[in-house]
């Protein structure tokens, strides 16, 4: 495969007039109305941040420019991942979870310039403001993202959401918020009434044993015809001790409720979490987060409906700090690709949305 990178890489959301200028975990989508959305967590002093909210910016020409961010999920506490789909005529999810009081109130020991600051923030919150906005939480537009539904909390997160089936069902796979290693099955399958925000759980994937490697962050594509295919993140320490970092499969042939073992389809440390999309050629596209040197965001490719994939291809390169990724994709009107994910662009600044536009070819088999 060969990737055709269109000029560099571009901001997408930054607050460089702040020191709340960190900015992560983004996703990007077309809405129904044909713009492009693109939705993170912003406002931040850093990856951990009681400040943190989750932000919506629009761009009326693909891609070329977006407006501000704007706040659509802001609670009290640390609102991280944005996640976003569209649904039926005018719908919009956007998605996002939170940490609680005394995990940011931890993370201040590491913090010595502004933990003051954030402690005097943190000071000011109440059991009941928290137990209130404690969770993964999500809100619905039935506007293309004009106005949102009161804030909903969902059993299971994920970075960027749920997918809309063939059928018009709204399903989320996603990792039960607040899991360890209390619980049989870490990743799930949940529908949502796009009317009230309930949900209903309807499967699980297969428990992934390898080590203490933790199963997390998935991200469900669906192939039509009742075949859903899920990339999932599993990371931490693997059989031998080894660190993992790594994209797992899973596929289901029923819409979700039943779910085939997890597969291991990139190396122990070949990058994630994914985000999946299928190229008006019929080609999956699969991008992921690379975090060992030089850092960067790659790209792999199915031509046989996720049976195989061929992995590794370079998006972004970043080669300055290893907290970057969560890449997602949209196919622009001509054809490209539309990549948006996190990145530090230098040395000692902090992260910012950024978006790489590129193409592909298959190159000829050789004889």
């Amino acid at each position: 495969m060969k990737i055709n990178l269109c000029g560099k890489a571009e901001t997408v959301m930054s607050n460089s007039s702040s020191r709340h200028n960190y900015f992560g975990w983004p996703t990007v989508t077309r809405l129904k109305n044909g713009r492009l959305a693109a939705v993170a967590s912003g406002f931040r002093l850093d990856h951990v941040c009681p400040f943190g909210k989750t932000v919506l910016s629009f761009s009326e020409d693909e891609g070329k420019s977006w407006t501000a961010p704007a706040p659509i999920i802001d609670t009290v506490l640390d609102d991280r991942d944005g996640g976003i789909m569209a649904f039926g005529e005018s719908g919009v999810i956007v998605t996002s979870f939170n940490n609680t009081i005394e995990f940011q109130r931890n993370y201040c020991q590491h913090t010595p310039g502004t933990a003051e600051y954030r402690k005097a923030y943190l000071n000011l919150l109440t059991p009941e403001e928290e137990e209130r906005d404690l969770g993964a939480t999500f809100k619905i537009s039935h506007d293309n993202g004009v106005t949102f539904s009161p804030l909903y909390k969902s059993p299971v997160t994920s970075p960027h959401g749920p997918v809309e089936l063939d059928d018009g069902t709204v399903l989320w796979v996603g990792a039960v918020y607040g899991s360890k290693d209390d619980i049989a099955c870490h990743i799930q399958a949940w529908t949502v009434n796009t009317e009230n925000g309930n949900m209903v759980k309807i499967g699980e994937i297969p428990q992934i044993d390898y080590g203490k490697a933790f199963p997390c962050e998935p991200h469900a594509f669906d192939l039509g015809g009742g075949k859903i295919i899920c990339h999932i993140r599993v990371c931490g320490g693997g059989i031998d001790g080894e660190n993992v970092f790594t994209t797992y499969q899973s596929v289901s042939e029923d819409s979700g409720k039943t779910w085939s073992e997890p597969v291991a389809i990139l190396d122990v440390e070949g990058g994630a979490p994914a985000h999946i999309m299928r190229h008006s050629s019929g080609v999956l596209i699969s991008v992921y987060g690379y975090r060992l040197a030089p850092f960067g965001v790659k790209a792999m490719f199915s031509f046989d409906e996720g049976k195989t994939w061929d992995v590794g291809h370079d998006i972004y390169v970043n080669g300055v700090n290893l907290d970057l990724g969560y890449p997602s994709s949209v196919e622009l009107s001509d054809g490209s690709i539309l990549t948006v994910f996190y990145a530090h662009a230098k040395s000692g600044e902090p992260a910012t949305i950024l978006q790489q536009k590129w193409t592909f070819e298959k190159e000829k088999e050789k004889v």
